[in-house]
Order: C-alpha cells, then sequence, then structure tokens
C-alpha cells in the first residue's frame, strides 16, 4: 500500500506505512481515550457489584485502567522494527512510567483504589507515551 493510499484512509491515530503512529498528540490522545474508557468500565463493574452486595463502592483497583493504553504502545512496539532504538525505549519508558504513576497513587493514598489506582494509571500512560514516542523516535535517528 503506498503512503498515499494509507494516508488517505484517514483514521485515528494517524500511522505511517510500517504501522507507527506518527504524532505524539494522536498517541497520546488514543491512549487517554482508551485510559478513560478503562476507568467507565471499572466504574460500571464496580458499580455493578457493590449494588449486589459484592463489596463497597470503590474498592476495585483502577490500575487495570491501563489495559487499553498498554495494548496500544504493545502494537506501537510491534510496529517497529526490531532493533535496540525500540527495546531500550520502551524499558527506560515503562520504568519512568510505572515510577511516576506509584508516586502519583502514592500521594492519592487516602483516596479510594478506583480512584487512586485509576490517578496511578493516568500518570503512568502520559509518561509512557511521551517518553515512548520521543525516545523512539530519537533512538531510531540516533542508530540509524
Amino acid at each position: 500500500m503506498s503512503e498515499s493510499s494509507r494516508q488517505g484512509q484517514g483514521g485515528f491515530p494517524r500511522r505511517d506505512v510500517e504501522g507507527r503512529i506518527v504524532a505524539l498528540g494522536d498517541l497520546l490522545g488514543i491512549s487517554l481515550a482508551g485510559l478513560v474508557i478503562g476507568l467507565l468500565a471499572l466504574l460500571l463493574f464496580d458499580w455493578g457489584f457493590a449494588t449486589v452486595g459484592a463489596g463497597d463502592f470503590g474498592r476495585a483497583n483502577g490500575w487495570l485502567a491501563i489495559i487499553l493504553p498498554a495494548w496500544l504502545y504493545w502494537e506501537d512496539f510491534r510496529a517497529w522494527e526490531f532493533g535496540a532504538a525500540r527495546v531500550v525505549a520502551a524499558l527506560v519508558a515503562a520504568g519512568l512510567a510505572v515510577v511516576g504513576g506509584l508516586v502519583v497513587a502514592g500521594l492519592a493514598d487516602g483516596l479510594p483504589p478506583l480512584l487512586g489506582g485509576g490517578l496511578g494509571a493516568a500518570a503512568f500512560t502520559v509518561v509512557y507515551a511521551v517518553v515512548w514516542f520521543t525516545g523512539v523516535h530519537w533512538l531510531a535517528r540516533r542508530t540509524g
């Protein structure tokens, strides 16, 4: 498929011929949308379980909301050709994102797990997207 026909398909997030996301804003936008969908699904399930008496509302783990963003990051990781750039960028991004998410979740210690974990998941999502995107593009240019 040619670049012009690929670009002409529209779609979001915008991707290049290899299937890599081409703009940081697209990566952030779609990953945050996935996070919100995950949080809403958790909220619905938590409410349903609390309604039937299977626990207190707000006790679900908000960290589960990173499932859709993590899936997106995995697909973007797979779109990059095998090499050190993608592996190093992914490892550094994951490490910084976990630390950032844990710091934010730790600061939200008094909140219910759904909210505190959700804030940690949001921090994870933003940090990973920014570090991954800028890191993999920079490293790919440096390593050829």
